[in-house]
């Protein structure tokens, strides 16, 4: 399956000003009909999955702004509707439909460290419990339970403690499904350090997590995490680097330069080593996700 790929990077290249604590939960206050164009344009380009903008939609951030809880709730819930307006547009051209599955809403989830807008998300080392970090993620993840969308998507999640934090609380809601994927240093350890292997086996008695894996990593780390990952666990492996670039979190900015090859170069690697759910992450494009759905073409292709 191919994943999509940015959000917010892909709104601030369309001209939306993000920069704010809620990031692209920004938009859905301000302009939520251009996040709906970026779920069509990512469908159109050949994404079978949708990530919504609620990575940075949270209670907490919303309170700051002055939303009360029944108003956050409500901007959630708009985030699940507006992908899902944007897969039914999608799939009512019965062209569209040729050869493609009927594509998923994931409702993204981000890490604590996303909340606070300081870069926590590659670090890790939280100050605080096990049962404050359940108490920050309980009432997001109620509401998105019962939003509409297929299935969560834990993202960018720097350490083993919080990967199991949110495992745990999808036993409350029986229904859910979700997939976690946890952003890494190097090819080996997440952001807090931790054997990537290790994260991987301690997820596999959760019959909840439907697949493990990476995002938000620079793409030459990706196989090797992959590679690791495959041997503990027997779970879907996905995959979604960002460009190569590095997020500066005091300037708020993405330094550097992005990876030379296209992820469909590199796509056959990431395969190879066991990645069945493939899409792009941070500063990654349109038509990064094309360049995949040629790739997962070919695969079609060979297998059949």
């Amino acid at each position: 399956m191919i994943l999509d790929g940015a959000m917010a990077t892909e709104l601030e290249r369309r001209g939306a000003d993000l920069s704010d604590p809620l990031w692209s939960a920004k938009c859905l206050i301000e302009q939520p009909e251009r996040i709906r164009a970026v779920h069509l344009d990512y469908f159109k380009a050949g994404a079978d999955v949708a990530t919504t903008a609620t990575y940075q939609a949270t209670f907490e951030g919303f309170a700051r702004r002055g939303i009360e809880r029944p108003a956050a709730a409500k901007l959630m819930r708009d985030a699940i509707t507006l992908a899902i307006a944007a897969r039914d547009e999608f799939w009512s051209g019965t062209a569209n439909r040729a050869g493609r599955l009927r594509p998923l809403i994931a409702a993204s989830v981000g890490p604590y460290g996303a909340m606070l807008a300081d870069g926590s998300e590659y670090r890790g080392n939280y100050a605080l419990s096990d049962h404050a970090l359940e108490e920050f993620h309980r009432a997001r993840l109620r509401v998105l339970a019962q939003s509409g969308a297929d299935l969560m998507a834990c993202e960018t999640i720097p350490c083993s403690r919080e990967a199991l934090v949110l495992a745990r609380l999808l036993l409350e809601f029986p229904a859910a499904r979700a997939w976690i994927s946890f952003s890494c240093k190097d090819g080996e350890h997440t952001c807090q350090g931790e054997k990537i292997a290790e994260c991987a086996a301690r997820l596999n008695e959760f019959a909840q997590i439907v697949a493990v894996g990476v995002n938000c990593t620079a793409p030459q780390h990706i196989a090797p995490l992959l590679r690791q990952m495959r041997e503990q666990t027997d779970k879907p492996l996905l995959a979604y680097p960002n460009s190569g670039e590095r997020y500066d979190a005091n300037l708020k900015r993405w330094r550097g330069t992005s990876s030379p090859a296209s992820f469909a170069d590199q796509a056959p690697a990431w395969f190879a080593e066991g990645a069945r759910l493939i899409g792009g992450c941070c500063r990654t494009t349109p038509s990064d996700i094309a360049s995949l759905r040629s790739f997962a073409a070919q695969v079609a292709s060979v297998q059949s």
